[in-house]
């Protein structure tokens, strides 16, 4: 079936800023549900592997550490003993430390960033997949307009809410049990301290606790509006991407109309609320940025400080100074996790936020398909397709079209009229299954072929070759045959282009495309066609041409059409009217097309079916 393109209508409200305060908070169960499949399905070994192997690699860094720190010991004794040899050694051996490190720290990197990339891809093929099934790519631009950028969603913000949460578990488990080992250190080495006739063991532990208490308890107090500000900046810049977008989709429209001055006064205030929330961002960051520099600034002078007095009593070499300055470090950098990462955890959570409602959508789409109270497709007992008490609604529920019952036979040329705003391009949006809000039955024939063109046909980016294959065939046809279908359709101008790679949608006018439409059409031979405004933008000798053409090459394929243009009526067997009623519109036929023998061949069709509501039946 071809691709609809959806018409973008600009809304008066300028940002999605605010969506971001009215959506469910996620929870971390929730975004497992979402992510953590890819440790429980088909990849589950790879990942579990990848994660094993950075699980090794953390401890083998930790132990590399903890050599470290018993070097710094080894190496300041021998330098305050003023020992040449020993000194030397602790050289040589600090060298096989650094290239151990160095070996670890990079194998760690490769298989953490290899894990982030297939998590990564996972999620987003994830993601992409159930946003494509059931059409729900489509559905979503109805029926959750709020849900904004997807397509950034599934890119930027899969990467931002997958990357850093690699880091963060790795991180996490490295402080703790950094924490845990050199904690042990400073116990041991530091031993404990006199203050008048008190005795405090550990002290140098419980001061740095302390001190890394007190940092990120003041790093979540002045960090914690930060979250909301990066979720706000984060929806601000995603909606300025949808302007810029917008005006380039649209761009030859703007131009004829001449609306340059108001895109650029929308844009200014787009660009405003995108400053306005930066500068959020800006003010919070500030606040915390004190507390991460004022961080690194004390805290590799506190455990001097600290041990400076047993230090000069004598009671602690230089050595054990160092050593335990050093494990002091560690601990408080295992504290300081959070200051460390606030922002970047900020960031995760905006992330994480926003694919998380995305999916949440998706989830919901996939509860209402369950429905029992949707619009139903089965198989045809003939070669018929017939409505049966069929009601077509809004995603909010508005009933659009009401118990519509209709029978169209194979080879039936059907034009559906009516007012604007009564359904039309609804109902044959419903019947092609794109649009599932409602109740009621759609029979078509089985294995029958389904093609919808509509106004703005699709063209796919490639060759013109596959733009007029798309969406494809059982087997590749011969030059030959794509040569003549472009004849056919008007288009033997191009047949020497076939094998061309460009941005057909942008050169092709828009008569071109409706006939490269007709085109696939003619190629493809499907049983049912379904149209939407199809030669709109052909003069009347082409549209003349075309739909002759449609009857003469495929007489035997139903067609299902809404036009205005006139003299379609002239290219149809039959007319049905969509007419307004206080519960939604319903199908009528004109009554001078009853005189035909298809009007009687379609009412006896009818006959055994359950009689409906008078008002809404084919009479």
């Amino acid at each position: 079936m071809s691709q609809t393109t959806q018409t973008e209508a600009r809304t008066d409200t300028p940002l999605f800023i605010d969506e971001v305060e009215d959506e469910k908070r996620f929870t971390a169960s929730e975004f497992w549900q979402m992510a953590g499949g890819f440790w429980r399905g088909k990849v589950a070994r790879k990942a579990w592997a990848l994660s094993i192997a950075i699980g090794i690699l953390v401890l083998v860094n930790i132990a590399i550490q903890y050599g470290i720190n018993r070097w710094n010991k080894y190496f300041f004794d021998a330098l305050e003993a003023k020992n040449l040899e020993t000194a030397s050694h602790a050289i040589g051996l600090f060298a096989a430390l650094a290239v151990t490190a160095v070996v670890a720290m990079v194998t760690q990197v490769w298989f953490r960033m290899t894990l982030m990339a297939n998590w990564r891809r996972w999620l987003t093929t994830s993601l992409s997949t159930q946003w494509l099934a059931g059409r729900r790519f489509y559905q979503l631009s109805v029926a959750a307009p709020e849900i904004d950028s997807p397509e950034f969603r599934m890119t930027d913000d899969v990467r931002q809410a997958t990357e850093p949460l690699v880091d963060f578990v790795t991180g996490i488990i490295n402080a703790l049990l950094m924490a845990a080992v050199f904690a042990v250190v400073l116990w041991s080495a530091g031993g404990g301290i006199k203050i008048g006739q008190l005795t405090i063991p550990g002290y140098f532990v419980w001061s740095a606790a302390a001190y890394g208490c007190l940092c990120s308890t003041l790093m979540i107090f002045l960090g914690r509006p930060l979250i909301r500000a990066i979720e706000q900046k984060n929806a601000a810049e995603a909606q300025s991407r949808f302007e810029l977008v917008r005006i380039r989709e649209n761009a030859e429209s703007i131009a004829l109309i001449g609306g340059e001055s108001d895109e650029r006064a929308s844009l200014n205030d787009t660009l405003r609320n995108v400053l306005a929330r930066w500068a959020h961002v800006i003010r919070f960051q500030s606040l915390i940025t004190i507390v991460s520099h004022g961080n690194y600034m004390i805290a590799p002078v506190l455990p001097l400080l600290l041990g400076a007095p047993k230090y000069l009593a004598g009671e602690m070499s230089l050595g054990q100074l160092m050593q335990i300055a050093a494990a002091f470090v560690q601990v408080q950098v295992a504290f300081n996790w959070v200051v460390d990462n606030y922002i970047r955890l900020a960031e995760w959570n905006a992330s994480a936020q926003r694919i998380v409602a995305f999916w949440r959508t998706m989830r919901s789409f996939e509860a209402r398909d369950a429905d029992e109270t949707r619009i139903t497709f089965a198989n045809s007992e003939d070669d018929w397709l017939r409505l049966s008490d069929l009601s077509v609604a809004h995603s909010t529920g508005k009933v659009v079209i009401s118990d519509a019952w209709a029978a169209f036979e194979p080879g039936s040329k059907v034009l559906i009229k009516g007012e604007s705003g009564t359904g039309k391009s609804t109902l044959i949006r419903a019947i092609a299954g794109l649009w599932p809000w409602g109740q009621g039955e759609v029979y078509l024939p089985v294995n029958a072929r389904v093609m919808f063109v509509p106004q703005k046909p699709y063209v796919p980016n490639g060759t013109l070759r596959a733009a007029l294959i798309y969406p494809g065939l059982d087997q590749e046809p011969e030059d030959q045959t794509l040569t003549t279908v472009l004849r056919k359709a008007g288009l033997s101008h191009l047949v020497q282009r076939l094998d061309d790679g460009d941005r057909w949608d942008k050169i092709l006018s828009g008569g071109e495309q409706q006939r490269l439409a007709f085109a696939r059409l003619f190629l493809h031979r499907p049983e049912i066609v379904i149209m939407d405004e199809a030669t709109s933008a052909l003069d009347e000798a082409g549209q003349e041409t075309l739909m002759t053409l449609f009857n003469t090459e495929l007489p035997g394929a139903m067609l299902l059409s809404v036009g205005h243009r006139p003299g379609l009526e002239g290219y149809h067997q039959r007319i049905i009217v969509l007419e307004r009623r206080s519960r939604g519109a319903t199908i009528t036929e004109p009554e001078e097309k009853h005189r035909s023998s298809l009007g009687r061949l379609m009412r006896r069709a009818l006959r055994p079916r359950p009689t409906p509501d008078p008002a809404s039946e084919i009479s």
